[in-house]
Parts: C-alpha cells; sequence; structure tokens
C-alpha cells in the first residue's frame, strides 16, 4: 500500500459542506463563532474538537476561525453536519499535515471538504452528492480530481504537477440518467509541464469547463479515452468560452465539444448541484455557542 502523505491548506475563504440529505433551513441569519488557535488564546486548540462540538443534524451556521500553525491531525467533517464554514488567515502559514497509508476512500488528511487540497493522485476524491467549491486551489499530478459527484468548481486555481499525459479529471458517471459531473466555471487551469484535461473512469463521464483559462501546460489533444475507444460517443467532454494558449479547439479529440450556448447553460449556475436547497449567504453577524463544546477549555 502505498504512502499518502497530503497537506491541505486553508485560506481565508469559504466552502461549503453540505448532507445528501434534504437540509433544514438555518434557524437564524448569524453564526456560531469557534476559534482554534494551537497557542491555547482560543477555544480550541485542535481543529476536529472544534467540528466534534458541533452536535449531529445541525441547524446553526458555523464559522470555525483556524488561527497560523501547522496542525498534525487527521480531519474528518461528517455527513450530518451542514453549515459548517472553515476559515484560516493565510495558506502558507495555516497547514493540516498527517501521514497514512491505505485505499483513498480511509487514508486523506482532509475528508469530505476543504479549501485547498495538494496532493499527488487521487488529490480529491468527489465521489458522492453535491458539491460546491469556490476560490480553491487544487493541486496533483494523475486523476487528482476523481469520483462521481454532481460539483461545481467556481473560481478555481487547477494546477497540475504532470510531466506528460497525467488528467486533471477521473469523472466516474456509468449511465447517461445520472445527474452527475465535473464543471470547471471561471477556472484557471495552468500546470508544471504537460498535462490533460481528462480521462474517462465511468463510461459515461461528464466534464465541462466553461469561462476558464486554460495555460499551454494542457496538451493540445485536450482528453484520453484510458484505453477504451467505447467511450468515445459516450463520455461528455468539452469547452464553452474558455481562453488561453491551452484552450484551442482545433487539435482536440473528435468526441470532445465545443457547447453551445443551450447545451452549457444547465451546468452554469448553481441549479446544477441543487444549490437553492442548500447554499447559503455569508452570514452578516454572529453569537456565541449554545451548544456543548467537546474539547474546549474551562
Amino acid at each position: 500500500m502505498a504512502l499518502i502523505h497530503y497537506f491541505v491548506t486553508i485560506l481565508s475563504i469559504i466552502f461549503v459542506l453540505a448532507s445528501p440529505l434534504v437540509l433544514a433551513e438555518p434557524q437564524s441569519d448569524s453564526a456560531v463563532l469557534l476559534r482554534v488557535d494551537q497557542s491555547g488564546k482560543g477555544d480550541f486548540t485542535k481543529i476536529q474538537d472544534a467540528i466534534d462540538s458541533v452536535p449531529s443534524d445541525n441547524k446553526e451556521l458555523v464559522f470555525i476561525l483556524v488561527k497560523p500553525g501547522i496542525y498534525k491531525e487527521k480531519v474528518v467533517v461528517p455527513a450530518d453536519k451542514p453549515y459548517i464554514t472553515i476559515s484560516g488567515t493565510k495558506a502558507s502559514v495555516t497547514i493540516i499535515t498527517w501521514n497514512d497509508s491505505g485505499d483513498i476512500f480511509d487514508s486523506p488528511t482532509f475528508s469530505v471538504l476543504a479549501s485547498d487540497f495538494v496532493g499527488l493522485q487521487d488529490t480529491l476524491l468527489d465521489d458522492n452528492g453535491r458539491h460546491y467549491y469556490k476560490n480553491c486551489y487544487i493541486e496533483g499530478a494523475t486523476d487528482f480530481i476523481c469520483g462521481n459527484a454532481a460539483s461545481l468548481f467556481e473560481k478555481c486555481h487547477i494546477h497540475s504537477l504532470a510531466e506528460g499525459t497525467g488528467s486533471i479529471t477521473a469523472q466516474r458517471r456509468e449511465s447517461p440518467s445520472e445527474e452527475t459531473g465535473f464543471v470547471f466555471l471561471g477556472c484557471n487551469i495552468s500546470g508544471v509541464r504537460t498535462a490533460l484535461l481528462g480521462r474517462p473512469w465511468g463510461s459515461h463521464s461528464r466534464v465541462i469547463f466553461a469561462f476558464s483559462y486554460i495555460s499551454s501546460a494542457i496538451l493540445p489533444q485536450g482528453w484520453d479515452d484510458w484505453g477504451n475507444s467505447n467511450t468515445h460517443s459516450t463520455v461528455y467532454y468539452g469547452q464553452y468560452k474558455c481562453y488561453g494558449r491551452g484552450s484551442g479547439m482545433s487539435k482536440r479529440v473528435q468526441y470532445a465539444r465545443n457547447f453551445t450556448s443551450e447545451e452549457v447553460e444547465p451546468f452554469l449556475t448553481q441549479d446544477f448541484i441543487g444549490g437553492k436547497d442548500w447554499i447559503r449567504p455569508v452570514p452578516t453577524k454572529f453569537t456565541k455557542a449554545t451548544f456543548k463544546r467537546v474539547g474546549a477549555k474551562n
């Protein structure tokens, strides 16, 4: 089993966790503020303790503010704890690190969602549910955004470490009836050498890049069939109004699409991930926590 060593850097931006269950409305427009500080000057010294203090089936907006430091811990945000936002101060000084071995389902340093993801292969397993990533940084070399969720990546920086034909995405949609896929909207696609936009983990893999900057690191063909030409007629790959030296369509594989406005319209808003049901605006005021704080200072 390969040893997996991940660093997760947290920026002062928001990520949203959504349970696959239908979520109730938050109780108010205010949010509970929890502070994590290794020096002991906050409410907690560990990020996981702050997360654990939030009750299951939480119905309050919770902001967890993480002070600078290297947090050596394995962090898990459970699916039954919605409305959690984790915010750091600066990516270079707010770091989560952990060593683990095993398969990609059990070994992540930061499970579920985080603002930034840095790894090599299978950095972000985005495999189930509906997810919204905004202003995130995701880095890897091979299939580093993979799985079968319905996910919208908005204004994210996607950086490939591949030096040949490593793929950014490996989307796992298996049938045309599945309402899943990866949409990159207004993103920055860069790399150190050369890379591909994606290859199909599933026979009906679906990946769309729209209004995104695509650098020259992306090879002219753009996509790969993973050795299975039968997927040429079933995958849903393509671009809409992308720009940059790597965005040209003239040398793309024949099954890559240059979408029309009508074709791409269903994927360009949060409606693709049912965002109106669970994505909430940033609160304008904060209150003290009323639930029991596990691991809090006395």
